[in-house]
């Protein structure tokens, strides 16, 4: 792609991550996003046959910049579980400290089209919360935790949770709230861990 056709592309795209971000998928207009772009509603469509196009198109960009930041944040992610633990909601707490803090932009565009299960947009969606998650797997497994998978599963779905009453109720408390059942799920994974290599015995 040429230089300049590529650039103008990447000035679509955040131009409309911003939009649709603020305003949500239904409510922003083409005319709005080539304004926003500093670009005629013909050179839009130049790049973009439809607004369904450029949310899969932004979706994706986005998608490859956040999971990328998410591997960077997940070095910082080490020693025991219960310091992962602690350190990921403390981030949490911290993004969602943002003034007019949005949300999570994927999981807003996706509940927009919940009567549309098959569009492109959904299913990017799907795979970057899938992918986050499994590299929290990763990261549990690393620090020794047995059923990483369950568990980062278990994790996911409260931080998901506090995202969503965070910005629902303004309250960031919720990620503490979230911590705290997490920090209880390791400790009772602890305990069965425990339990098993009792009930198995010394080695032979």
């Amino acid at each position: 792609m040429p230089r300049d056709r590529a650039q103008t592309r990447e000035t679509i795209l955040k131009a409309a991550y911003v939009l649709f971000r603020r305003s949500g998928f239904t409510r922003v207009s083409m005319d709005e996003i080539a304004e926003a772009s500093a670009l005629t509603k013909r050179t839009l469509y130049a790049h973009f046959r439809s607004k369904d196009d450029l949310l899969t198109a932004v979706l994706e960009d986005q998608h490859g910049m956040a999971y990328e930041a998410f591997q960077t944040f997940g070095q910082k992610l080490k020693g025991t579980p219960e310091e992962i633990v602690k350190a990921f909601f403390a981030d949490l707490a911290a993004w969602a400290a943002q003034p007019r803090w949005p949300g999570s932009g994927f999981t807003r565009l996706a509940m927009e089209l919940a009567d549309l299960p098959g569009h492109p947009a959904r299913k990017i969606a799907s795979r970057h919360k899938g992918q986050l998650e499994q590299h929290l797997a990763e990261l549990l497994g690393r620090a020794g935790v047995p059923n990483a998978e369950r568990m980062a599963r278990q994790i996911w779905i409260l931080s998901e949770g506090a995202i969503a009453l965070i910005f629902i109720r303004g309250d960031r408390s919720y990620a503490k709230a979230a911590e705290e059942a997490a920090l209880a799920i390791v400790a009772q994974n602890a305990m069965e861990g425990g339990r098993k290599r009792k009930a198995a015995g010394p080695r032979a």
